[in-house]
């Protein structure tokens, strides 16, 4: 089953100002679920063109963050796989970017060591991973939770993260 985005329920300026998005699944309840929300009021305050590719890309990984998370038991929390190496895990506890094309990534590796992961858009490979929590008697962090409360209100306000 393949659905795209924008869906019915945007009005017409937000569905001219949202990208396109598709998905594919072999689950059809599964297929599409983000790709096929609306977009949260913090991601259309600007116009999709006055966006960095960097702002854009933080934006929208903040947004699959949060549904991988949604799809987490209390067990677990998302971690971040890097592709095309042998660099490990990182368990995300961060998430910013530097205009006009650098994403950042901060948290801890297998080893617990801090880690930051500093990657230009055009070289983007994330694979989000559910790993299991370091403390059992915690509650899950939910970091793309958190990530939306800033996105939403921002530090001063204003919308930024």
């Amino acid at each position: 089953m393949t659905q795209t985005n924008p869906p019915p329920t945007q009005t017409p300026a937000e569905a001219s100002a949202a990208p396109r998005a598709k998905a594919v699944h072999s689950d059809p309840a599964q297929c599409g679920k983000l790709e096929t929300a609306p977009l949260p009021k913090a991601a259309t305050r600007r116009k999709l063109e006055d966006k960095s590719p960097a702002e854009w890309a933080y934006e929208r990984l903040i947004l699959y963050i949060q549904n991988f998370e949604a799809q987490l038991d209390a067990d677990q929390e998302v971690a971040m796989g890097f592709a095309g190496g042998q660099a490990g895990v990182l368990a995300i506890e961060g998430l910013g970017f530097f205009d006009p094309d650098l994403v950042t990534f901060y948290g801890r590796d297998e080893d617990g060591l801090k880690t930051q992961l500093i990657q230009h858009v055009s070289q983007l490979n994330v694979l989000l991973r559910a790993i299991p929590k370091d403390q059992p008697e915690d509650p899950p962090r939910r970091i793309g939770f958190q990530m939306m409360r800033q996105w939403a209100g921002g530090e001063s306000g204003d919308g930024s993260a």
